[in-house]
């Protein structure tokens, strides 16, 4: 058998063999349609599905160009491209080019190339502008409703424009952002949605136990397990509407004369720990707000120390400011340990969490407070809070509330440029 007969008999392989193991429902719907929109929750699948998509397209049509976009560069490499359900897993290696010297799959560029002329390019959503010109056959969106500028969708929708049946397929956990809310009402989208419990054949039973325990019921299991978008919760003090109106891109520049680093600690670090929240918020000469980064996440102490430390200086903050509740002169002694110049100022919930935040959120309703770009994991929490004991804590908008409400007491002294 000659090499080029090896090498279309993987390819027919791979096809092979995803027809019988694939659910249907990661099968290409059998209609006529622009998009193909799976909503469905973690661990369902998305990844695989849209890597075997993709990749059975480029193989099947020779000189093709297939674009992959996804939140970050970093999400490009470690999940669509180098991850264990990712494009360099599941295509064979004689599927891939080996003339004149061509790498097959270049890391550093995110591209691959295939025995056949055709190519897989990754972009990242974070930087928009990279999908001015290019133009492509196909296109996998993964994880669209984490994108933080919506706008990268619309550049690579006008470049999704060669050949006779240009398609793009978008995989994703819902959140109730706006480009969500608008593909699901299109005529050219067709939506397949599905839950995590759907694919338990490949998730430890283990696993699936803990989630059913901790989340089973909840708002943030109903729409990270059961994908359903959840928005206009009752009681919540935000709904993402408010939200999406006052929204800015990143480019749209603004002159900020204060900025905090606002913490909201957790208690312990284990696996099973809250999220220490972490936000960066600013506030210009007219008091209107602006959300300028959020680096939650679950952390070690000394870890988080040094993030809202670096934070403090790549952003030029008056001041970082942290809930002391749990932590005590605790969350002090770590900043000072780490940098002992920080300007750190402590504060303490004398009130709840709801008294707290609705006077923010009635600047909110102002259109006062502007998100430059997209946060989903703060949105979320942001929506669905209605000041009952939520589970887990919605540490990211703890500390939003604490970073606004001490810049509405600040009078500054940065001058920082978004731009």
């Amino acid at each position: 058998m000659t090499e080029l007969k090896i090498t279309e008999a993987k390819a027919i392989g791979l096809r092979t063999d995803w027809l019988e193991t694939a659910r249907d429902k990661q099968l290409q719907p059998k209609t006529k349609h622009y998009i193909w929109l799976i909503l469905a929750g973690r661990g369902w699948g998305k990844t695989r599905t849209g890597a075997q998509d993709i990749a059975l397209y480029a193989l099947r049509n020779p000189k093709t160009i297939c674009a992959v976009v996804a939140p970050t560069s970093g999400d490009l490499r470690r999940v669509c491209f180098g991850g264990p359900s990712g494009l360099v897993s599941i295509i064979p290696r004689e599927c891939l080019s080996n003339e004149n010297n061509i790498k097959g799959y270049s890391s550093s560029m995110n591209e691959i190339r295939l025995y056949n002329g055709s190519k897989i390019i990754g972009y990242a959503a974070s930087e928009p502008d990279r999908l001015r010109g290019p133009q492509f056959h196909r296109a996998w969106c993964d994880e669209v409703a984490a994108w933080r500028y919506p706008e990268a969708f619309d550049q690579l929708m006008f470049g999704l424009r060669l050949g006779d049946n240009p398609q793009c397929l978008i995989t994703t956990t819902p959140k109730p952002t706006k480009i969500i809310k608008d593909l699901v009402v299109r005529d050219d989208v067709v939506v397949t949605s599905g839950s995590t419990f759907e694919n338990e054949a490949n998730l430890a039973e283990s696993a699936l136990a803990m989630l059913r325990d901790k989340y089973e019921g909840t708002t943030l299991g109903r729409q990270e397990l059961y994908a359903e978008i959840i928005d206009g919760i009752d009681g919540a003090l935000w709904e993402m509407k408010t939200i999406d109106e006052a929204r800015l891109r990143k480019d749209e520049e603004r002159e900020l004369t204060s900025i905090m680093v606002a913490i909201d600690p957790a208690v312990t670090s284990g696996v099973d720990s809250d999220e220490t929240g972490i936000m960066v918020v600013g506030k210009d000469n007219k008091n209107e707000f602006y959300v300028l980064e959020d680096l939650s996440g679950r952390y070690s102490p000394d870890k988080w120390g040094k993030i809202a430390i670096n934070a403090f200086y790549d952003w030029g903050a008056d001041r970082i400011v942290a809930e002391v509740n749990n932590g005590g002169d605790l969350v002090e002694r770590l900043l000072r340990t780490i940098d002992e110049n920080v300007s750190y100022r402590s504060v303490h919930a004398t009130r709840g969490k709801m008294v707290r935040a609705e006077p923010i959120a009635a600047l909110y309703e102002q259109r006062r407070v502007h998100h430059i770009g997209v946060f989903p994991e703060l949105e979320a929490q942001m929506c669905t809070y209605t000041g009952d004991r939520p589970k887990p804590s919605p540490d990211r908008l703890d500390a939003l509330v604490w970073g606004i409400t001490e810049l509405s007491k600040s009078k500054g002294n940065v001058n920082w440029r978004i731009s």
